[in-house]
């Protein structure tokens, strides 16, 4: 077949998926205006990408909408192949997987998880199982399946509405992990939000989220640290290699004697911690080398040092407050909920926890840790003190008043 034959042939597809384009702009136009105008001024419309290449053929009419095609990340992959594979080895794509593996996710009203109303709603991001997919198809057309479509929102897919630090707003805040407020209110929020208003020069240097942990537009969006604060190799100063421990104990993934348990393998495949000094030095490295755009490296080093601190002194209020509860199962004072693997507080039970005391624990753990350190390392000084450290002082204190109690009612009964 000829040169010309070839182009004729080209033709004639471009011409009637053209025409069955059409098709579906006339129809959408008096369904859902607004979703078409969006694909009107977005770059697929301006590239020839139309409805049909996201969403299939097999969709006519008002009577066949059950025929759809709902993209997946690899929809995407047919012409953003290096960027999906980014997200692929990231921690935003182990994001639905890490969710489904929280021990009491299952007792969760279904409009929170599937429903995608609450922690389903940012979590579903997330790369799914085909079964988990045809599941979610079954109560909504397939909502929360693309994944790209959580910081490129549809159907415009903006490449400058997903490189704005409002993009990582909806997600990154509020309780565990309210890294918009500690943003927005730093010194390298506030230049930004001025930027984005005219008030200070285009040329301004002033991060966003995504020139710290998105360098170069690389979608792994990995940090040192991880989301916990937890790593491996245990840290050479031994009181904080105990205090770890406790922790690990009280994520699930040591035993009582310090053993790893299956949940690390769980841990593994979620990304949510460097296992390796070598895993933890490359993310660490990459973080002073966007630091350094602005600041020199030994100033950079410095401040990102103090974050390590402070996820060591917050580790030992924290190991002291696991450890207070351990001991108050293995004394038979307080009762070990039934589906917990061993006499140790499970902190990923999060509010189902049973007990007044352990439910303070969690929200030791999950709101205070987390806001001490990541407000240290966000440059909020309000929420590393104000919001953490002092919060999990009163926390270890109400602890162990509790536990006293439970005690002394022991003993009297």
């Amino acid at each position: 077949m000829n040169h010309k034959s070839i182009a004729i042939i080209l033709m004639s597809i471009a011409l009637c998926a053209g025409a069955y384009a059409q098709q579906c702009v006339d129809c959408h136009k008096k369904v859902t205006p607004n979703i078409v105008s969006d694909w009107q001024i977005s770059k697929h419309s301006q590239n020839e990408v139309n409805c049909s290449v996201c969403h299939g053929e097999l969709h006519k009419d008002q009577d066949d909408a059950d025929k759809v095609q709902i993209p997946t990340p690899e929809t995407c992959a047919v012409c953003h192949e290096d960027r999906v594979e980014q997200f692929k080895k990231g921690k935003h794509a182990a994001a639905w997987a890490a969710l489904k593996a929280m021990p009491t996710a299952h007792w969760q009203p279904m409009a929170l998880i599937e429903g995608m109303k609450g922690c389903g709603g940012c979590h579903k991001i997330g790369l799914k199982t085909e079964a988990e997919i045809k599941e979610l198809k079954k109560s909504g057309a397939g909502f929360g399946i693309a994944s790209c479509d959580a910081c490129h929102t549809r159907h415009i897919f903006s490449v400058q509405e997903a490189t704005q630090p409002q993009a990582c707003q909806t997600c990154h805040m509020g309780f565990d992990h309210p890294q918009w407020e500690m943003y927005s209110a730093s010194k390298h929020g506030v230049r930004y939000l001025l930027k984005q208003n005219k008030i200070l020069p285009e040329s301004v240097a002033a991060p966003t989220c995504q020139t710290c942990h998105m360098q170069e537009g690389n979608h792994e969006v990995s940090t040192a640290w991880g989301f916990l604060a937890v790593r491996l190799p245990l840290p050479e100063d031994k009181q904080w290699a105990t205090d770890r421990v406790s922790i690990l104990q009280g994520l699930g993934v040591r035993d009582p004697n310090g053993k790893p348990t299956a949940r690390l393998d769980v841990v593994k495949a979620a990304d949510v911690a460097r296992l390796t000094q070598e895993d933890w030095q490359k993310e660490r490295d990459k973080m002073i080398k966007t630091c350094n755009q602005c600041h020199s490296v030994n100033f950079a080093k410095a401040e990102l040092e103090k974050g390590d601190q402070m996820i060591k002194e917050a580790d030992n209020l924290m190991a002291e407050a696991i450890r207070t509860v351990a001991r108050l199962y293995k004394d038979g004072i307080l009762a070990k909920p039934k589906d917990y693997a061993y006499p140790f507080p499970d902190l990923l039970t999060f509010h189902d926890a049973s007990t007044p005391i352990e439910q303070k624990l969690f929200v030791m753990f999950l709101e205070h840790r987390m806001r001490t350190f990541q407000g240290t390392f966000h440059a909020n000084p309000d929420y590393a003190l104000w919001y953490g450290w002092s919060e999990m002082q009163m926390d270890l204190t109400e602890i162990r008043a509790l536990a006293e109690e439970l005690r002394k009612n022991h003993k009297k009964s």
